[in-house]
């Protein structure tokens, strides 16, 4: 989930936390606790610093997984004893815990989901029936704060919350797999179908489709049970091995590759001798597909520069190969 949610669900659990008699006279400890412990896990936000690269196979990574999702409470619960001098340690361990663990939780619901068993898998879980911002569970959570505010009951209306929000994603899910059929149905039947996604967007009832079968990719959008497909890719071997004997060892390839399971590629020939581009087929926005890898390639086939990441305008795109063909030259 995106920044926003963790913080309100972290106020959502402050609340619920009051059910717990012990903390009455170490509130502020707890409360600290768990707003701390919503967002922890995305600490490796700060990867993007570095680059692009880095951060797309490491962010929902190791900090998601099951090591660091025992090992963050562990630790603000020392913090937190320390810095407010409590000895309820327990207490406070307990809904650090709590908070940890609905942030990992909530993510593997999300299209780019989580590597939330690693260590026992490195796999990725994605349910994807929840949009990195979902309006609705925001605002339902605006809502519980609001009558708590206003003197309503913390325990009663963030578990009412909590129960809505166990409905929602059902209904989700449902809606999803209701999708996935009608979906199935418009695949010819001469094809066999590899991959199937259908994730969610912004809109309640509006989905983006990418299906992948032996011969073609089809991507698309859903309204309800509609379903249109806009592009239709016939699929193609991978680039031969003389285009990829470098493009391969290329960190901002293995980015990509890493986490796109849905994809095609072309080769274009420039002045500098020539683009090769993967193109994600599952975030297809206003015509336009945001997630990217370019490999620049001279005449030899050695990597001059390249780029992975989400980029929304062709023109955007270009002026970031621009600004790496500049510092490549400078270099």
């Amino acid at each position: 989930m995106d920044t926003a949610t963790h913080v309100v669900m972290g106020v959502a659990l402050a609340g619920l936390a009051t059910i717990d008699p012990a903390i009455s006279t170490m509130y502020p400890a707890v409360v600290t606790a768990v707003m701390v412990g919503s967002q922890i896990p995305d600490i490796d936000t700060v990867l993007k610093l570095k680059n692009n690269a880095v951060y797309i196979n490491n962010h929902r990574g190791i900090t998601h997984s099951i090591p660091f999702t025992i090992l963050w409470p562990i630790v603000l619960t020392l913090l937190v004893c320390l810095i407010f001098k409590e000895q309820q340690y327990l207490h406070i361990w307990l809904w650090a815990q709590i908070a940890v663990f609905l942030h990992v939780f909530v993510d593997i619901f999300n299209s780019y989901g989580t590597q939330a068993l690693r260590p026992l898998t490195k796999k990725w879980i994605q349910i994807g029936i929840i949009n990195t911002f979902d309006p609705v569970i925001f605002i339902l959570h605006l809502c519980a704060i609001a009558l708590w505010y206003f003197g309503g009951p913390p325990v009663y209306i963030f578990s009412a919350l909590f129960i809505i929000l166990v409905i929602y994603y059902i209904t989700r899910r449902l809606l999803q797999q209701s999708i996935k059929r009608a979906v199935i149905k418009l695949i010819p039947k001469d094809e066999t179908i590899i991959k199937t996604f259908v994730a969610p967007t912004i809109r309640f009832y509006e989905w983006r489709i990418a299906i992948q079968t032996n011969t073609h990719d089809y991507i698309g959008r859903s309204y309800k049970r509609s379903v249109n497909f806009s592009d239709r890719f016939k699929r193609v071997p991978f680039p031969d091995k003389a285009l990829m004997q470098y493009a391969q060892y290329d960190d901002n390839f293995k980015a990509f590759i890493n986490f796109s399971s849905i994809y095609r590629w072309t080769v274009t020939k420039t002045d500098y001798g020539h683009e090769l581009r993967f193109i994600d087929l599952r975030y297809l926005k206003n015509g336009h597909y945001s997630f990217v890898a370019i490999i620049a390639l001279d005449e030899t086939y050695h990597v001059t520069h390249s780029y992975t990441g989400w980029v929304f305008s062709e023109e955007k795109l270009q002026k970031k190969l621009m600004r790496g063909r500049v510092n490549i030259q400078s270099y």
